[in-house]
């Protein structure tokens, strides 16, 4: 299974530094920032699978990077947890307003944000618990490396599996290939774009079944999205 990947952006170095640690041992791939700007770029490249966002960092704002996260399609369900010296109510609640998922008050524990985390990401990518997915009528169990559709028992390669998989745990998200190639073969993998193309077919034609739409929308010149359909 794909390590969590996080997007840390916080321009403490002694906290951001400590952080990267703690997650990293946890098995997080972490990537770090002390910058509004580089943070809304790296998000750009390759959608984390959470974002953990300073209020008050460098360049745009810790709320303003949440804001235009949300309004970007490829990063618009990404959970977002905010951090914040700021107590007030208000600030707690624009900040939820503005598209934070959570929200954690300086100073904090380590341990704290490690379990706000992990909270999350179960919430919204069950396969990271070792539980069951389910899309529409699709239901994956990524323990017993099974798929159903309607209750049938699909047949899928390998590649086809964790394709499947990676759009079940976003699902409706629009992920262009080189995002898929990221995501379910490895960053940095010398195969071509066209590849996933291929994979794509293989895909549809295992989880075809009679009298039930296609779930896999294609999106002209964006990519791939997985919709729930017949559930």
């Amino acid at each position: 299974m794909a390590r969590p990947r996080l997007l840390l952006v916080e321009d403490d170095p002694g906290l951001s530094e400590l952080l990267e640690f703690r997650f990293q041992a946890e098995g997080y791939e972490v990537v770090c920032t002390a910058d509004g700007d580089d943070a809304l770029l790296l998000a750009a490249e390759t959608p984390p699978d959470l974002v953990i966002l300073d209020w008050m960092i460098e360049g745009t704002s810790g709320i303003e990077v949440c804001r235009r996260l949300r309004r970007e399609q490829a990063t618009a369900h990404v959970p977002i947890i905010m951090l914040t010296a700021r107590e007030a109510e208000d600030d707690r609640v624009r900040g939820l307003d503005t598209g934070a998922d959570d929200y954690v008050t300086k100073p904090f524990s380590p341990r704290e944000l490690l379990a706000r985390v992990s909270a999350v990401l179960r919430r919204v990518r069950p396969a990271l618990a070792g539980e069951s997915l389910s899309v529409g009528d699709i239901v994956l169990d990524p323990v017993a490396h099974s798929v159903e559709r309607r209750g049938k028992a699909l047949h899928l390669g390998p590649t086809e599996f964790r394709l499947l998989k990676f759009f079940m745990e976003s699902p409706r998200r629009v992920f262009s290939r080189s995002q898929l190639l990221d995501g379910v073969w490895g960053t940095g993998s010398e195969i071509e774009e066209r590849t996933v193309d291929v994979h794509i077919r293989r895909l549809r034609k295992a989880i075809e079944i009679d009298d039930s739409d296609d779930p896999i929308r294609t999106v002209r010149a964006a990519g791939y999205a997985l919709e729930p359909v017949g559930g």
